[in-house]
């Protein structure tokens, strides 16, 4: 497979194109290095927002923003207000981020814990989450906490890391050895790292709560390849490169995950 993202240096600045993604390819990479905090976000997002049916001056939740490359985009892109929630990111930090962005009109960035939202019921047209759901929403309750946070037929959608199919046990040699850098791709936590069959049977319990669509990205493994090549190449990020093992794993198991759901009217059983 030929490397679709390139990172390059040229006319006196750097570069970061995708061809599946041409409305990230135009933010700065020096940015996205710097505050990824995930797999590119804006890649993620991109795809995301193609299924989302997002109009100009709608209230949008980024539920686990990080230091908020979503909100952005999100904002420039859409023309939507985002209210940039995160618990290890300080708002502070990120309203310097949203101020040189030159969206402070529409992004508010708001420390809060995923079980404690500080907003009203149905305040929300669309609540998106990128590369952070799985550290919360994977309690089987969680849905019926944050699908009344968006109005009637408000639209959910998520993107996750994942898998294509269930890890046999034992677990695969190239996930669990470590790399050359000496870090371990799978850890425990990662237990939270789920195929698109378990999140849609675990959205499918809510009667107040449609779910349009969860599937595994086709191509998911390579798209996460792609960005662990461009970061390794510009040596820009605070985190190390997983290119090895997702080189070794070839897109059989590890992936994105997106969901997209819609509330329902009536929140009663």
């Amino acid at each position: 497979m030929s490397m679709s993202a390139i990172y390059w240096q040229g006319t006196g600045k750097h570069v970061l194109t995708h061809e599946k993604f041409p409305r990230a390819s135009r933010y700065a990479p020096e940015w996205v290095f710097k505050n990824e905090m995930g797999p590119n976000p804006l890649w993620l997002t991109e795809r995301l927002c193609g299924k989302l049916k997002l109009e100009a001056g709608m209230r949008v939740l980024d539920l686990g923003c990080g230091r908020g490359l979503s909100s952005v985009f999100l904002a420039k892109e859409y023309d939507v207000q985002v209210w940039a929630l995160d618990l290890w990111i300080r708002p502070s930090e990120n309203l310097s981020q949203f101020a040189l962005a030159r969206v402070t009109d529409k992004v508010f960035p708001i420390h809060a814990e995923a079980h404690t939202l500080p907003f009203a019921h149905e305040f929300f047209d669309c609540i998106i989450s990128i590369d952070a759901y799985h550290y919360f929403g994977t309690d089987l309750t969680y849905m019926g906490y944050l699908a009344p946070f968006v109005k009637p037929r408000g639209q959910i959608g998520i993107v996750v890391p994942g898998l294509h199919q269930p890890l046999p046990t034992p677990l695969p040699a190239h996930l669990a050895e470590k790399q050359a850098h000496g870090s371990t791709f799978w850890t425990w936590d990662m237990c939270t790292f789920q195929t698109a069959t378990w999140w849609h049977d675990l959205w499918s319990h809510y009667p107040f709560f449609d779910v349009r669509e969860a599937q595994a990205m086709p191509d998911g493994g390579d798209i996460w390849l792609d960005w662990e090549k461009a970061k390794s190449g510009a040596r820009e990020t605070t985190f190390p490169a997983d290119v090895e093992v997702l080189a070794s794993d070839e897109n059989r198991f590890l992936t994105f995950v997106e969901a997209i759901g819609q509330r329902t009217a009536c929140l009663s059983s």
